[in-house]
């Protein structure tokens, strides 16, 4: 079975650039911490404000929860195909964030409707198989492995070292993918997700490496998810196979490396984490979470209007973008209800979507498993590792759709290596 595209163009010109439309990209953009901006946009100019893109392309961002809660609820009015916006003849062709809103024929991320559902159904029943406990054993192998690489010095470089690595070693198991193949693909996702020079490139080669995959598995299936995707009833096509995939691995793998990251973060840094790492791991799932309250690896995601409407007492044109902003609506006043919020277990945040187009049931859970034994084997390995470096010298990689960390120095006392049977 196919889907037959329609034909969709730019609805209207484009839509003047209001007065009071905010950078969101730059220096400060880059460094500051994004829900202390996001909260300081919310009280100056509301829910929905006018914001200028690289090379200052208008749109519209959306940072209040009930705001994003709508737009992810109605994909009628705010749908996902990109060819829809009215402002394309003022975007160049190397345009730094062309890799998440240039339309891709065949992308699920851009699809819609009936045909969007019949690729999220394949999605859901290709991951729903993965063995929850031998992810578990996997993951904790694979991190065993990695801490004996660095555990006998005194220090390490937690996010190449280990953080990125992990999920991507991990996804390599699930997809029937070669280790091997796994660190030059994560690097791939990660330069996608960035945006910028050689984001395109890196696409290429991560599509590339996604149509191998499938015709290793259609000469040879396995228990995997990339052969359950061959063989669903839904029978998707090649080109199909390929983005679908390409998109599993990109959303599992670099939001789950951050969270990792952003979680053992905080748990370094917060006396009310920190003060438990040699007494227990109770606390690892509440700083887990917690991070997807206010340090979310997912930060912004786009649609676009299908017709004049108004959203947040903004007058919202056909065709113009809507930035969804998942980090701004989980740091809105009206949701988190005190400092605390994230860690008593509230588990409103939009940080893995909503709607027709969050992230299909299970990928939540099988993150949360890669993420949390991440964490948990660490911690237990090297039981007294701590920064190397004061908090506020960690950079934040200058990401639009991603919160992670560039580097986190750690150091710790030199432990043995895991014996191996």
């Amino acid at each position: 079975m196919t889907d037959t595209e329609p034909t969709i163009r730019p609805l209207g010109p484009p839509s003047p650039v209001p007065p009071d439309a905010v950078p969101l990209y730059g220096p400060r953009y880059d460094k500051e911490n994004p829900a202390r901006l996001y909260g300081e946009l919310r009280n100056r100019q509301g829910a929905v404000l006018p914001v200028l893109l690289e090379d200052d392309v208008p749109a519209w961002l959306i940072i209040g929860y009930r705001e994003v809660h709508q737009v992810l609820n109605d994909a009628t009015l705010f749908a996902r195909d990109s060819r829809r916006w009215n402002q394309w003849p003022n975007v160049p062709p190397d345009w730094p964030l062309m890799a998440l809103v240039g339309y891709q024929p065949g992308s699920i991320l851009f699809s819609e409707g009936a045909a969007h559902q019949r690729r999220a159904q394949a999605m859901t029943d290709a991951m729903a198989e993965v063995d929850r406990f031998e992810l578990r054993t996997r993951c904790e192998r694979i991190a065993d492995e990695l801490i004996d690489g660095f555990c006998g010095s005194d220090g390490a470089e937690l996010m190449v070292q280990y953080a990125n690595r992990i999920p991507a070693l991990a996804l390599a198991g699930m997809f029937g993918l070669a280790e091997s193949e796994a660190w030059s693909i994560a690097e791939d996702v990660m330069a996608v997700l960035d945006g910028g020079e050689g984001a395109l490139e890196a696409y290429q080669r991560f599509a590339g490496a996604m149509a191998r995959l499938l015709a290793a598995k259609r000469a040879e299936p396995g228990p995997d998810v990339a052969s359950r995707m061959l063989n669903h009833p839904a029978k998707l096509t090649d080109e199909e196979l390929t983005q679908d995939l390409l998109i599993m691995m990109i959303a599992g793998q670099d939001p789950t490396a951050n969270w990792i990251g952003n979680t053992l973060r905080l748990m370094l840094i917060d006396d009310r984490f920190s003060l438990t790492l040699a007494g227990g791991r109770r606390s690892v799932g509440q700083a887990m979470n917690e991070v997807l309250w206010e340090e979310s690896p997912a930060q912004n995601t786009f649609r676009w209007a299908t017709r004049d409407t108004r959203l947040g007492g903004r007058q919202i044109r056909a065709g113009d973008a809507v930035v969804i902003c998942l980090a701004g609506a989980n740091s809105d006043p009206l949701v988190l209800q005190s400092q605390d919020a994230g860690s008593r277990g509230n588990h409103a945040h939009f940080s893995f979507g909503h709607g027709d187009h969050g992230c299909p049931f299970p990928a939540p859970e099988l993150g949360e498993i890669i993420a949390e034994t991440s964490v948990e084997v660490l911690l237990d390995r090297l039981p007294d590792v701590r920064l190397a470096v004061p908090p506020n010298e960690l950079v934040w990689r200058p990401a639009f759709r991603v919160r992670g960390l560039t580097a986190l120095p750690v150091k710790f006392s030199p432990a043995p290596a895991v014996t191996k049977v």
